[in-house]
């Protein structure tokens, strides 16, 4: 595949993939929201099936992920659905989890629904606490070989090569843009040193969550990486300094019956906030020439996006200058 992009996935190619793995395919293809692959639910017949099933399809986007970091994508979700801890894990078809054709990959999934997560539900977010803290258990057992690491290098100063050579801010924000990244950067470089690097979700908020009776799940794992466990956590957290540790606080008292939380992490929250936010620039530059991007994220091609975004990193500056979330009380 010499395309970054989704242009020769037509639906015929998607039918024949399909029909490829044995599947009967009886319904059209139901288009689910992802921007970075291309997934979709349709009902299909298997071999000697009385009637038709849900499935999900996922075509990984080109060039994105090697064989090798797919592999080892479903190999995790295997070892948690393994362990029992809910997590849709793909299907294995003539002993392959990981499926070609015509130059993609691709992998079939159970259809699954639920309810999106409430983050202000207490109950809801301690099940994702002792969620949390049994996923790390199983992400600790091992590491990645292939899969990367949320680093300085690939999350800040790749993306700010990326943002460096974007003729998308203008020229009257460039400056003060570039100064006040170079600080934040800066001051990420100092205050991010994790000790221990575990397999994590990597993408761990509500967007990404579903929530049934029995307890939350994730319906993938495409985000995996290596990383402090404080980073499949600090999403959940909003508001105010009291509430973000009301609510950690009320997940760490579940989490921590399975897997031991290093209160040193906290410090890594705004420098992981961060990272997120300059990657998240650069990730909607990266991927600029998908024709899906500039229909979807129109406000990125603009001067008032850049304006607020310089403000965003101004106000980032602020919180790593600030004294880290602790679980003691400010008095």
């Amino acid at each position: 595949m010499s395309v970054f992009d989704f242009s020769t996935l037509q639906p015929d190619l998607i039918l024949d993939a399909l029909t490829h793995c044995g599947l009967d395919v009886s319904s059209g293809l139901l288009a689910l929201n992802s921007y970075e692959n291309r997934v979709y639910q349709f009902s299909a017949y298997v071999a000697d099936g009385l009637r038709p099933e849900k499935y999900v399809v996922k075509f990984y986007r080109p060039q994105r992920w090697t064989e090798q970091q797919l592999l080892e994508e479903h190999s995790f979700a295997f070892e948690l659905a393994a362990a029992d801890i809910p997590v849709v894990a793909p299907f294995v078809i003539n002993g392959q989890s990981l499926q070609q054709y015509m130059g993609y990959y691709f992998a079939l999934f159970p259809s699954r629904g639920g309810r999106t997560l409430e983050v202000d539900n207490d109950e809801q977010l301690a099940m994702l606490g002792r969620f949390l803290g049994r996923l790390h258990l199983v992400g600790n057992a091992k590491k990645f070989v292939h899969r990367p690491a949320f680093t300085i290098e690939s999350q800040l100063l790749q993306s700010q090569q990326v943002l460096n050579a974007l003729p998308y801010i203008p020229s009257y924000i460039r400056p003060a843009f570039d100064a006040v990244l170079e600080q934040v950067i800066a001051l990420c470089i100092a205050q991010y040193q994790p000790k221990r690097m575990i397999r994590l979700h990597g993408d761990c908020h509500a967007g990404n969550l579903f929530y049934v009776d029995q307890g939350p799940f994730f319906v993938d794992l495409d985000d995996c990486r290596s990383g402090p466990a404080i980073q499949d956590l600090w999403m959940m957290l909003s508001g105010d300094r009291q509430q973000q540790r009301d609510t950690l606080e009320l997940m760490l008292e579940e989490y921590e019956q399975y897997y031991e939380f290093d209160p040193a992490e906290l410090r890594l929250i705004e420098p992981l906030r961060a990272m997120r936010m300059v990657h998240y620039m650069a990730w909607l530059a990266r991927r600029w020439q998908d024709p899906a991007f500039p229909m979807n994220f129109p406000w990125f091609a603009t001067d008032k996006y850049w304006e607020q975004q310089c403000l965003v990193l101004k106000e980032q500056l602020f919180f790593l200058q600030q004294a880290p979330l602790s679980l003691v009380p400010d008095y």
